[in-house]
């Protein structure tokens, strides 16, 4: 079955790129991983086509701009008749970040920057090979259910008393450019100062907050250092820079800063978690995402433990259901839903925080039941 990996056999994976260099660097780092076969290289979409057919990948990479035919002109017709996961290993250009945000929206499950500034080719090929691995496991892209483009569904926007001193912060990672569009776009127009950090090269961010911003009744801008934090804005942590949250006086501040990745990523969900939990605690909403890996869980759990409310995605509606499960696994979420009622659920979340020792008293028992057997 496509798109299907059975246990015993390696992760197939046919390579597209019109640069007989990067086929090449890419088809080495990724020959190297014992559970990876790199099955065949092609040069543009038409090559593709028929070594697909021929080969039956697992998973393809995919470069965007190409002779012939665009990587998303074919992306969409390979969705469209042949679906199978994609990840997308795009120039870092202006231009091909607006387009490497095409391909998420056409089911791209990965957007990563080829060798240059950002990563080595050694680091690319083990976080292309992570990814890979994720893609195989997830399967075919699955459009992740909406309610955004139906008004009816909004929450009033005068239902909330919002105030600068709520905020709201988003973690995701694979799948989470689409689930975050869903939640930001359901946002009535004075919703909460919101903080989101998406796993995405330098560049990306830029493009993606832009286009967040056309689609929204609230201002979304990726995050400058020492700016505001209020109501009606969202502000989307820079590619290779951490996000946190810092109180000044009755107010809060963005601050962007370098230092060490935190589970491979930076930005971190949980650098960005930890610090709402810090400066916010109970006038925090702590939001994960779809993604693979363990980043932004004990974030979570932090932002909870210090009275804040918690929700992490289902795993229904997860592109792929990994770090919301290990946030899950150490009772770091309050609520478990799927992706079209948690903007709902944050809003109403905000307008009623916990006590706090009633959440200590929660996440005491939600901890040892997983001592169970």
């Amino acid at each position: 079955m496509r798109g299907t990996l059975e246990a015993s056999h390696k992760i197939r994976v046919l390579i597209v790129d019109d640069s007989a260099i990067v086929r090449k660097l890419l088809s080495e780092r990724l020959s190297a991983a014992p559970d990876i076969e790199v099955v065949g290289t092609a040069p543009d979409p038409y090559v593709a086509r028929d070594k697909i057919v021929e080969l039956k990948p697992h998973v393809l990479t995919l470069d965007i701009e190409m002779p012939r035919m665009d990587g998303i002109t074919f992306l969409r017709k390979l969705m469209r008749y042949y679906p199978l996961p994609v990840i997308v290993v795009s120039s870092m250009t202006p231009k091909g970040s607006q387009l490497a945000l095409d391909a998420l929206e056409l089911g791209a499950m990965e957007v990563l920057p080829k060798p240059g500034s950002s990563y080595s080719v050694q680091e690319l090929g083990d976080l292309l090979a992570s990814k890979i691995r994720a893609a195989a496991a997830a399967g075919p892209y699955r459009k992740l259910p909406s309610t955004a483009e139906d008004s009816s569904s909004l929450p009033p926007l005068g239902a909330l008393r919002f105030t600068t001193d709520k905020i709201i912060a988003i973690g995701a990672s694979t799948g989470g450019t689409e689930a975050i569009k869903q939640i930001l776009a359901e946002m009535p127009a004075q919703a909460p100062g919101t903080l989101v950090v998406q796993h995405m090269p330098p560049r990306f961010t830029s493009a993606f907050a832009d286009r967040l911003d056309r689609l929204c009744r609230i201002q979304v801008r990726e995050a400058r250092d020492g700016e505001s934090v209020g109501a009606g804005k969202a502000l989307i942590a820079p590619g290779n820079l951490h996000l946190v949250l810092v109180r000044s006086g009755a107010k809060y501040v963005a601050r962007t800063k370098a230092g060490p990745r935190v589970h491979y990523q930076r930005p971190s969900v949980d650098v960005l978690f930890h610090s709402v939990a810090d400066q916010a605690g109970p006038n925090a909403v702590g939001i994960l995402l779809t993604g693979m890996g363990s980043d932004g869980a004990r974030g979570l759990l932090a932002i909870r433990q210090a009275g804040g409310r918690t929700i992490a995605q289902d795993e229904r509606t997860c592109v792929v259901f990994g770090m919301p499960k290990e946030a899950i696994q150490l009772g770091a979420a309050e609520r478990i839903l799927p992706l079209p009622r948690i903007a709902s659920e944050a809003l109403s979340m905000v307008s009623t925080p916990l006590r706090m020792e009633q959440e200590q008293e929660n996440i005491h028992h939600g901890q040892l039941s997983h001592l169970n057997p």
